[in-house]
């Protein structure tokens, strides 16, 4: 990964410079410090937990939250009827008209070692995403990855599922495509290897038969998040529609999370 983390786009002309440099060699544009590089790159843990930016930490945050929440939960009704109860991604509720499952699914996690694992990927893959595709896309691809992923899931006809992993592959996806569509970059290609590789393990682990993992999700993410990064592309400084187009795209992504919470919280009210 530290090859990968040597590099950064230039945020006038998006080449690919060092993080060294202080004026773009290709377009002459004074540059800053990266975001990530103003945290205190070992503050956390010594530089155990990689940083993170504002987005990632959000999304790390109400999943930590919603673990709280069904771990408490589970003590008196028992852990699938928690995850049930707090939006899992079931068939007979999703094709019943709980559509709201297939983004709160994403939120929620079966175990420790599940929100540990996903939460402690994100916090590196989701600062990555977020700083090459900015907040905007990265949020839309994230949400909407979520969604892909669990409906390819429900489509296959897995039982209960849950977990972040359907977005981080979304991510993933959009990291390859960022090779792909950026062709010409040596850098852009080199993060396309990185995260195949990624995806490759990824899914190779999911194969393994003593672990409970929903390739689906994962596989139906990917896709999902590949074709976002590739039409998303990476955002530009000067304003323009595909600007605007990004900013509705994940003002819609938020306003569509919030949104099946609220039908959550009347499915469950309706429970008593």
């Amino acid at each position: 990964m530290k090859e990968v983390e040597t590099r950064r786009m230039c945020p006038h002309c998006r080449a690919f410079i060092t993080i060294h440099d202080k004026v773009c060699p290709y377009c002459d544009t004074p540059v800053g410090p990266r975001a990530a590089d103003r945290l205190d790159p070992g503050g956390i843990l010594g530089g155990l937990v990689p940083t993170a930016q504002f987005a990632t930490i959000v999304i790390s945050l109400a999943c930590v939250a919603l673990y709280l929440v069904t771990l408490l939960a589970s003590a008196k009704v028992g852990e699938a009827n928690a995850l049930i109860r707090y939006g899992a991604a079931l068939p007979q509720g999703v094709f019943g008209g709980q559509w709201w499952r297939l983004i709160t699914a994403g939120f929620l996690h079966g175990n420790l070692m599940h929100i540990f694992f996903n939460l402690w990927v994100f916090m590196d893959l989701g600062r990555h995403a977020e700083e090459v595709y900015g907040t905007k896309r990265m949020v839309a691809i994230y949400i909407f990855s979520t969604i892909g992923g669990f409906a390819l899931s429900m489509l296959r006809g897995t039982m209960l599922t849950v977990g972040a992993s359907a977005g981080l592959f979304g991510l993933i996806g959009a990291m390859i495509a960022l090779g792909v569509r950026y062709k010409w970059s040596g850098e852009a290609a080199m993060i396309k290897g990185f995260y195949i590789r990624w995806a490759v393990y990824g899914l190779l682990w999911g194969l393994l038969p003593f672990f409970r993992v929903d390739n689906a999700a994962h596989i139906g993410g990917l896709i999902t998040g590949f074709i976002l990064g590739y039409l998303a592309g990476t955002p530009r400084l000067v304003p323009n529609f595909t600007e605007k187009l990004w900013t509705a795209m994940a003002f819609f992504a938020v306003s569509l999370t919030g949104y099946a919470y609220f039908q959550l919280v009347l499915w469950l009210s309706r429970l008593g």
